[in-house]
């Protein structure tokens, strides 16, 4: 079973997180199941780029973006060649390191 490691984020993983994933399981949705929230403010359709993720470790392993998400990270704050959106990323057989950025380009927080 792959892990997913959380590197700290201030507000949303302070201590970073190590988890266990599925294969076929979104970055997100781990991140969610985990109790760490990390925004999505279309729901997970690929809408928005709020829960825009950087890919430090296993970036090759996930599957690979198709040109909707590829046109929607354009839109990222801090965007990065290793970047993805959790809702998109899928995991597969390898263990991930993941950053979750600073800031989104959302003006407010869905879950305040």
């Amino acid at each position: 079973m792959p892990k997913v490691i959380f590197l700290p984020h201030e507000e949303l993983c302070p201590d970073g997180a190590v988890v266990d994933a599925q294969p076929g399981q979104t970055i997100l949705d781990v991140a969610l199941a985990n109790g760490i929230s990390v925004e999505h403010a279309c729901e997970k359709s690929c809408a928005c780029v709020t829960c825009h993720l950087i890919v430090r470790e296993g970036f090759d392993s996930l599957t690979e973006s198709d040109e909707l998400e590829d046109d929607m990270l354009d839109k990222a704050w801090g965007l990065e060649p290793e970047s993805r959106l959790g809702c998109q990323a899928c995991v597969q057989n390898e263990d991930l390191v993941i950053e979750i950025p600073k800031y989104t380009i959302n003006m407010v927080s869905e879950s305040h």
